[in-house]
């Protein structure tokens, strides 16, 4: 933890000093991050780390603005390091499709703006431009066309509509996804109503721009009867998606929801999402809660996920492959509760229950702003189940071996400039 804590107050020193001296630079921010995850006895991860593992990282990302005539310019630096067993387990485990990469790269996107700055065998660190576009706006239209972030969809945990590199339902730092090289448009109707456009270009495993792996949609969103609506249509990786959903009000709560079609390799799927939210004042303190239920359509109809079901399920190994599902099953329950303790501090329980084979896990985050421009994030995990279910540990088939994890905790402090 020394480790994290004197780079991210060194990176903070030279992040003021930039801005002050740095032409174009608007702003940006620096992390340090510490995580700790256990192993339980049957876990083959324990053979490789042990039985607790450790990870820190650091990011520094600076905003760069610029405002040419009727243009709008951006672009944000990134430098990302990790170092600890994580960085170990990844590279023993690298034909693991579960394993979430351990820091971003462009293997798949369009432009290559990634470099690899040092790597070994327990840390990486790289540098790369997680945002560069160009963007024009009128009174009623909206283009920027670059490497840039896109988010729809009607789900507050789970979002089958948002298939350009979504959060992880599990994720406890969202502030930026992961940007894609697009173009985006948006124009505005008289009725108040818009219609948006996405055009996705990414390369093939051969490493060349192909439009078998590109992604065009196209989504409407309306108003009417005092709600809000949106119609999609998309070809997403040559499989073709139509969907829709809303967002309504019920007394003074809101529901929400989307359904979302895809032209899978085998035949249609149905995915879908419906949470009900609501704010009110306990004991003096305000709470924000939300109830959510996924049906998703590429899930493995039994509970026994064993990894050779899971390898046979093509349409779900992709979509976990390029990180736009983080589920195995097809039912999921979740529950969420922002509670402010004070003003400055928030705590949030979350729940994401397997409703297939009765394993969840269990997650209580802490969002502490404790002082002018800096904050610190907080999070334990617990995954609750027996060996062979999604959260308690696949079943690896060799020698009563799992993919489980125990408890786990994350502390991250952040300072923006």
């Amino acid at each position: 933890m020394l480790y994290a804590r004197s780079l991210l107050l060194f990176l903070a020193l030279l992040s003021v000093q930039a801005r002050a001296e740095v032409p174009l630079l608007e702003g940006g921010h620096v992390k340090a991050s510490w995580q700790s995850t256990s192993y339980p006895d049957d876990s083959v991860f324990r053979d490789a780390v042990g039985s607790l593992a450790h990870d820190q990282g650091a990011e520094l990302r600076l905003k760069f603005r610029a405002s040419p005539g009727p243009l709008q310019l951006q672009a944000d630096y990134q430098w990302l390091v990790r170092r600890g067993d994580g960085v170990s387990l990844a590279a023993d485990f690298n034909d693991l499709f579960l394993l979430p990469p351990v820091l971003p790269d462009d293997d798949r996107r369009w432009w290559d703006l990634t470099r690899e700055i040092s790597s070994s065998d327990d840390s990486a660190v790289t540098q790369r431009l997680d945002r560069l576009a160009v963007s024009w706006a009128a009174d009623k239209a909206f283009v920027r066309f670059g490497r840039q972030a896109v988010s729809w969809g009607n789900g507050l945990i789970y979002n089958p509509m948002d298939f350009f590199n979504p959060f992880d339902p599990a994720a406890v730092d969202t502030e930026y996804k992961i940007g894609d090289d697009m173009f985006y448009g948006q124009y505005l109707l008289d009725s108040g109503n818009d219609l948006q456009l996405v055009n996705v270009q990414r390369r093939d495993e051969q490493g060349d721009v192909s439009q078998k792996v590109s992604s065009t949609a196209l989504k409407f969103h309306g108003f009417g009867l005092d709600r809000e609506f949106d119609l999609l249509l998309a070809e997403h990786f040559e499989q073709t998606l139509i969907g829709g959903g809303g967002v309504f009000n019920a007394g003074e709560s809101v529901l929400r929801g989307d359904i979302l079609f895809a032209d899978a390799e085998d035949d249609w799927v149905v995915s879908a999402v419906v949470n009900w939210s609501y704010s009110w004042t306990w004991r003096g303190l305000n709470v924000s809660g939300v109830a959510e239920y996924f049906f998703n359509g590429f899930g493995l109809r039994e509970a026994d996920y064993s990894l050779e079901k899971i390898a046979a399920a093509r349409d779900l190994v992709q979509r976990i492959e390029r990180g736009e599902l983080f589920t195995l099953g097809r039912h999921y329950l979740a529950a969420s509760l922002m509670i402010e303790v004070t003003p400055l501090v928030n705590l949030t329980p979350n729940v994401f229950y397997n409703m297939g084979d009765g394993s969840a896990l269990a997650q209580l985050v802490m969002q502490w702003d404790l002082a002018q421009n800096w904050q610190l994030l907080a999070a334990v995990n617990a995954l609750l189940g027996p060996a062979g279910t999604e959260y308690g540990g696949l079943d690896t088939g060799l020698d009563e071996l799992t993919l489980g994890s125990g408890p786990g905790f994350f502390l991250q402090a952040a300072f923006y400039f």
